[in-house]
C-alpha cells in the first residue's frame, strides 16, 4: 500500500494540494473521499475538479446523488455523494455500478456507504481536520 501525506495550511493552499492529488489519481478512474461531516470533501472536489480543467459550477450532489461534469478532453467526471442512502441498493438503482466500470474518473464522497458495490482498485483521500482552515490529506491505495 502506498501512503502520501499533504498539509493543507489553509484554503489558498488548496489549488496546489490538488495538482499533487490530480497528479496521483493517474491511472485510477476510483477516487474515495473520506473524512468527517464538515472536513471539506465538496470543497477539496472542486480544487480538484478545476486542476482537471473542469469548467462547470462543480457543487455537491448530496440530493441528486451524482454530478456529472467535463475535465479539460471533454471527458466525464462522475462526483458522488452517498451521505443520504440507507443502502448500496440505493446505488445500484441508479446504476452507480456501470458508472464504477465506465473507465471515467469518479469521485465518491461517503465511499464507505456502497463499499459492497466498489471495485478493489480504488484511491483513497483520507482529509483531517488539523485546526481552523488547515487540513491533512493523506493519499493512500
Amino acid at each position: 500500500m502506498i501512503s502520501k501525506t499533504l498539509e493543507i495550511s489553509s484554503l489558498d493552499a488548496l489549488p496546489q494540494a490538488a495538482e499533487q492529488v490530480r497528479a496521483a489519481i493517474e491511472g485510477h478512474s476510483i477516487v474515495c473521499f473520506e473524512g468527517e461531516m464538515g472536513v471539506g470533501k465538496t470543497t477539496f472536489i472542486k480544487a480538484l475538479c478545476q486542476a482537471l480543467g473542469v469548467a462547470d459550477e462543480v457543487s455537491s450532489p448530496t440530493f441528486s446523488l451524482v454530478n456529472e461534469y467535463r475535465d479539460a478532453h471533454d471527458q466525464p467526471i462522475y462526483h458522488f455523494d452517498f451521505y443520504r442512502l440507507d443502502s448500496a441498493a440505493e446505488a445500484e438503482g441508479i446504476g452507480a455500478p456501470e458508472y464504477f466500470d465506465s473507465g471515467y474518473l469518479c469521485l465518491i464522497e461517503w465511499p464507505s456507504r456502497v463499499e459492497a458495490l466498489l471495485p478493489s482498485d480504488r484511491l483513497i483521500i483520507t482529509l483531517n481536520v488539523t485546526g481552523p482552515s488547515s487540513r491533512e490529506l493523506i493519499i493512500s491505495n
